[in-house]
């Protein structure tokens, strides 16, 4: 064995010593790494009092330390009012953390998170976090982010929904029970030979089969532009169920707005189609010009009631809201475009909903309908949105089931129809909340730079 003079046997133990790690395992501070922390998403929103709100993702890594090692917490809000570092709740213990907020108050707050790792290092990041306000139903109520507008629903099983949008031209996939992010998206634009500045207006939908029919409002825009995209009727092929479902491109036709206005002129200009769709003319007036309905009629797989938003017949007082069955659905989309046939159309009905006009139609397979009823007017909820069951007969009267309740937004999506004949039904009905000001800063939800903060309401009601 070599010997040291007991001086330098004394140094070369200490340089052992601190080169070493320390007892337990647990290395010298100068030799971890500074923590990591990243957002999977740094935008987030939610809502007071709700249920099942959207939650963060935190992924944190040191080197020198394990995942299990680190802690991560929230330090610090921006907006107390809306969420203070007490609302904030981490789980996990892995180098993946989940974090969610429940709001105090309607609003926008940024959250500090802060990890802390070995050696007593640390890092932070920033969740930019907005609350809309509170809700009656909360605790039946999910809110589907990425975008404001839904205004066309169509179930796809296993608790999925295809939701299309009249702000941009997105199919969008959601969970019925879950609030978030779609889970899978489609956009048929090129198909459909549009522009990304193009824009559908998407506001009605309808399943027969797998097969999805899809129309845009086929009015004017806002300011009485003419805007033909908004009239193009086309359709998608369903594959499979629930989360593997998939879209297919099937056909489409452009010519169903100008048919309608012919079939009106060539019998007797009715229903005042031709002004009401001229240049000039605001599509949502009671003498406008606005589809938000479609569904077929009972029994039928090619005979498909188009439901008006506008015009109101007469468009007057309490005038009946108005429904037209174009009786050749299929053979309108057996071409991209279709161009060698026209819309044919049955008798249309006229229906007593109290003065307000349809947002949307939808029936089961015991042709049991059930309607949105609303108002015309554009942005108005000063009136209220009503349910009303239908037998399907053209002849019978709806019945009204009850009055919904809105405190911003529009109901304008129908899933599913429960059995109207079983005691106390429940339908989940999806909210158009893009000119809503969700978050009390004044921007309508559709405008909003982040989408992840941009969201349509979905609640189911017992009737």
């Amino acid at each position: 064995m070599r010997t040291y003079p007991r001086s330098a046997r004394y140094v070369a133990v200490v340089a052992t010593l601190l080169a070493a790690p320390l007892l337990g395992g647990t290395a010298h501070a100068s030799s971890y790494g500074t923590p990591d922390i990243k957002l999977a998403d740094s935008y987030l929103s939610g809502a007071v009092g709700s249920t099942g709100d959207p939650v963060a993702t935190v992924t944190v890594s040191q080197s020198g330390a394990t995942a299990a090692q680190l802690t991560v917490t929230a330090t610090h809000t921006t907006g107390k009012s809306v969420a203070q570092p007490g609302d904030v709740t981490i789980t996990g213990t892995g180098a993946t953390r989940t974090v969610a907020i429940a709001a105090e108050g309607q609003g926008e707050t940024d959250v500090t998170l802060e990890v802390t790792g070995g050696g007593g290092k640390t890092a932070t990041t920033t969740l930019h976090y907005a609350a809309s306000p509170s809700v009656q139903d909360a605790a039946q109520t999910r809110y589907w982010t990425g975008a404001a507008d839904a205004s066309a629903a169509v179930d796809l099983g296993g608790g999925y929904t295809v939701v299309g949008d009249d702000e941009n031209n997105t199919l969008r996939l959601y969970q019925d029970q879950t609030s978030g992010a779609p889970v899978k998206t489609w956009d048929f634009s090129s198909q459909l030979g549009l522009s990304d500045d193009d824009e559908l207006d998407l506001e009605a939908a309808a399943r027969v089969g797998d097969t999805i029919y899809w129309t845009g409002s086929m009015g004017n825009n806002k300011d009485g532009k003419l805007e033909p995209d908004r009239a193009i009727l086309f359709t998608t092929n369903v594959t499979g169920s629930g989360a593997t479902a998939g879209l297919t491109f099937g056909g489409y036709y452009t010519g169903l707005r100008d048919d309608l206005v012919a079939w009106d002129q060539a019998n007797g200009n009715r229903f005042g189609f031709a002004a009401g769709s001229a240049a000039g003319q605001i599509p949502k007036e009671a003498n406008g010009f606005n589809v938000e309905g479609l569904e077929f009629a009972a029994g039928s797989t090619s005979t498909a009631y188009i439901a008006f938003r506008a015009p109101l017949v007469p468009p007057a007082g309490d005038g009946k809201a108005l429904l037209v069955p174009v009786t050749d659905m299929g053979q309108l989309v057996s071409g991209s475009p279709q161009t060698a046939t026209h819309a044919t159309f049955g008798d249309p009905v006229e229906m007593d909903l109290g003065g307000l006009s349809f947002r949307d139609i939808r029936k089961n397979a015991q042709n049991q309908y059930l309607i949105i009823a609303g108002s015309w007017a554009a942005d108005d909820n000063t009136e209220p949105y009503v349910l009303y069951s239908w037998d399907g007969v053209p002849a019978d009267a709806p019945a009204k089931l009850m009055t919904v309740p809105t405190e911003y937004g529009g109901w304008e999506d129908i899933i599913t129809v429960p059995d109207l004949t079983q005691p106390s039904p429940v339908v989940q009905l999806v909210q158009d909340d893009g000119s809503a000001d969700l978050y009390g800063d004044g921007t309508e939800a559709k405008d909003l730079d982040q989408t992840e903060w941009q969201k349509s309401r979905t609640t189911w009601f017992t009737l």
